[in-house]
């Protein structure tokens, strides 16, 4: 049977403005003290720890997967991050290093990070994936069928890649950046949910710009118009360009303010961010004894 897609040309046009206005008030946010700390922790169990290169090894993916589960094992009561997120190739390896840690592991699909394949490759791609044993899929949507107007097509490519997953959840990746317009955002963001996206996410972290606040909050206020209007709770997850554990810190203030303290778990809401980790390691550490580390006591991955 076929399912009557939305009409997604009516989605509501975003006042730049405004979004720019609201985000300038979360820059001036402070957090100090123990909120300081327990936002920092929080950051780090939200972390995707991300390698997505062509000169992957076998090794770098386990050493990868232990940083995941050992952060900086000098400073006790450190969480774990939320996931690892690999190439499908690179899933079972994932998931034997990880096996008795609550580390998930998630892999790109859908020909990533172009999506300039056909369906039934991405299709595929999905299968193996999950077949490897992924928890999670991160798919990239049709930017270039998006941006034609034909949303039909983007709308049912996404659920066809949801009913391929089974049991594993899916973010779906609108690549931002490449969108132009926050009114394309908003709109990208509604016809993902609808088609049954389990997180939406901002970009694969190879096209710039990509996770600006501006984009992050007017992601966020399309998932709370989804869970007013349906009642379904849908996962965030900004990917690239943040690496400071202010900008982390101010990304919960945002999440926070918007969607509500049912948001703040790495359930529903992540952050596509290698490096975010070891600045927040670092600034723990400050917190802890008072002065920075350098750099070279944390492992870069």
């Amino acid at each position: 049977m076929k399912i009557s897609v939305p009409d997604f040309s009516k989605s509501p046009s975003i006042d730049q403005v405004g979004v720019e206005e609201r985000v300038a008030r979360f820059n001036t946010r402070s957090i100090k003290k123990s909120a300081k700390v327990q936002g920092l922790k929080i950051v780090l169990n939200m972390i995707d720890l991300t390698t997505l290169e062509g000169k992957d090894t076998e090794g770098k993916v386990k050493q990868m997967c232990y940083k995941a589960a050992h952060l900086h094992d000098i400073l006790p009561g450190l969480p774990t991050v939320a996931a690892v997120c690999v190439y499908p190739t690179m899933v079972g390896i994932a998931k034997k290093a990880l096996h008795s840690t609550p580390v998930k592991v998630a892999s790109v699909a859908t020909a990533f990070p172009s999506g300039q394949s056909i369906r039934e490759i991405k299709l595929e791609d999905t299968r193996y994936a999950v077949s490897e044993g992924a928890d999670e899929v991160d798919m990239v949507i049709s930017r270039g069928a998006f941006l034609k107007g034909d949303y039909a097509f983007v709308y049912d490519e996404i659920a066809a890649i949801k009913e391929a997953c089974g049991k594993a959840r899916l973010k779906v990746i609108l690549e931002t950046g490449e969108l132009s317009t926050l009114d394309n955002v908003r709109k990208a963001s509604e016809i993902a949910m609808h088609a049954g996206a389990d997180f939406i996410k901002t970009s694969t972290g190879k096209i710039s710009p990509a996770a600006t606040l501006p984009v992050t909050l007017v992601m966020l206020e399309a998932i709370r118009d989804f869970y007013q209007l349906t009642g379904k709770m849908i996962g965030m997850k900004p990917a690239g360009g943040i690496s400071s554990a202010k900008a982390g810190l101010q990304n919960l203030v945002m999440v926070k303010e918007t969607l509500g303290n049912a948001w703040l778990s790495n359930e529903w809401f992540r952050f596509g961010a290698s490096s975010l980790a070891n600045d927040v390691l670092m600034q723990l550490m400050k917190e802890k004894t008072g002065i920075y580390q350098s750099k070279d006591y944390f492992s870069v991955d």
